[in-house]
């Protein structure tokens, strides 16, 4: 069956992570996303190892798949005003690079709103645009050592570090793509578009805030950050034989998980006996199971855990993953065959629709694979678009792979 996006044309002018997978997020549920890229491409085609053709790094093949590919120069008039009719058939633009650097390409919201009134004007930027920082470029590593995250990533020695992920891209990523669905969603229901504006740091900032808030919520002078999440003593544990997460939540958890260790006499205690007093010692308490981990085998704990009804699972490695049961189960890592690349792994959607299932679409495009066709389906003459090969304004496959 359709994807629900079927039928929508999306022109995606984003770049790096962030915003390729959040329209590659809606290219699986079925929207058209037509990716317009300069002549060297997108950096993404150049991360990562490649295999038959340059410019398919691993780090484009998962994340441009199922998208078109057109290759445009657009520093020369001729290819603005061919993307132009391009847009003027799209339901949304959405871009990553700076407000200001749209502006300059002549693709601000107001010369695109001209051509398509009814467009979704979609962006994500660093910082909001018209504020202090708006000028300012935004990756991945400024913004997690902005908004608190890399502070929060420190370990005993004090220095902060990233997490070992693009962890604001992804997250600004998803946001994108549910900020996307908004405007698509008002689109569909009145027929207007509008611009939106999705600004990295405000919006990491307020996804730690969520629990991190903690008693500022109250008084202005209210300590930050939730004690539970914060405390050294949690971690994963190390077992006799290797390391697991034990997550007692609830009194009976907790209880449980004590009878388990030996130490029912804990619970007993009354800094221990009720959520609220437990979340007073926490510290103490994650210590306690620091201390009694290493009396069982994590298969042991992993037993007797699961049979009382008390979280756990095992710390495993990217490599473990492969192996996973539940995971070869869903099949989530997949074989198939790119249509250039040939055999290569990647995963499949992880979202469960069942009405409209996601698919992953066509494989990740070369670069400027269809730049022809979508020219022509926009209404570009065929004497404009050989005239547009010829001033290097446009690139099509054979350029790319020369």
């Amino acid at each position: 069956m359709p994807g629900a996006l079927d039928g929508l044309k999306i022109v995606d002018m984003t770049v790096v992570a962030l915003g390729p997978y959040a329209t590659m997020l809606l290219a699986e549920q079925g929207a058209e996303v037509i990716k317009v890229e300069p002549p060297e491409g997108d950096t993404t085609r150049h991360q990562g190892p490649s295999k038959a053709n340059p410019g398919m790094g691993a780090h484009h093949m998962f994340v441009n798949r199922g998208k078109r590919s057109l290759c445009l120069d657009l520093k020369q008039p001729d290819a603005r005003a061919a993307l132009l009719k391009v847009i003027a058939g799209a339901d949304a633009l959405i871009y990553s690079i700076r407000p200001q650097a749209m502006a300059r390409l002549g693709l601000g919201y107001d010369e695109v709103r001209r051509v398509n009134p009814g467009i979704c004007y979609v962006g994500a930027c660093g910082y909001t645009s018209d504020g202090p920082y708006g000028h300012l470029p935004a990756y991945d590593d400024a913004i997690q050592a902005l908004s608190g995250v890399a502070s929060l990533m420190a370990t005993g020695d004090g220095i902060p570090r990233y997490a070992p992920t693009v962890m604001a891209d992804k997250t600004v990523g998803l946001t994108l793509a549910y900020a996307a669905l908004c405007a698509l969603m008002h689109k569909v229901r009145t027929g207007q578009g509008q611009k939106v504006e999705v600004p990295m740091f405000e919006t990491m900032t307020t996804w730690l805030m969520l629990e991190h808030l903690w008693e500022r919520t109250f008084r202005d002078d209210g300590p930050l950050g939730y004690p539970r999440a914060l405390t050294r003593s949690r971690k994963p544990y190390r077992a006799s034989d290797g390391w697991l997460a034990i997550l007692p939540y609830t009194d009976r958890h907790w209880q449980r998980f004590f009878e388990i260790a030996g130490k029912p006499e804990v619970m007993a205690q009354p800094r221990f006996a009720t959520m609220n007093e437990r979340s007073r010692h926490v510290e103490e308490l994650y210590a306690l199971i620091d201390s009694l981990a290493p009396q069982k085998t994590v298969a042991e704990w992993m037993a007797a855990l699961e049979a009382a009804e008390v979280p756990c699972m095992p710390v495993k490695s990217l490599d473990d993953l492969f192996d996973d049961p539940h995971l070869r189960w869903r099949g989530l890592f997949q074989k198939t065959r790119h249509h250039s690349e040939g055999e290569i792994t990647t995963l499949a959607p992880p979202v469960i629709f069942s009405a409209t299932p996601s698919t992953q679409g066509r494989g990740a495009p070369l670069l400027g694979e269809d730049s022809a066709a979508v020219l022509r389906e926009a209404g570009v003459a065929e004497d404009d678009i050989r005239a547009l090969k010829r001033k290097g304004a446009m690139v099509d496959p054979s350029r790319a792979q020369s």
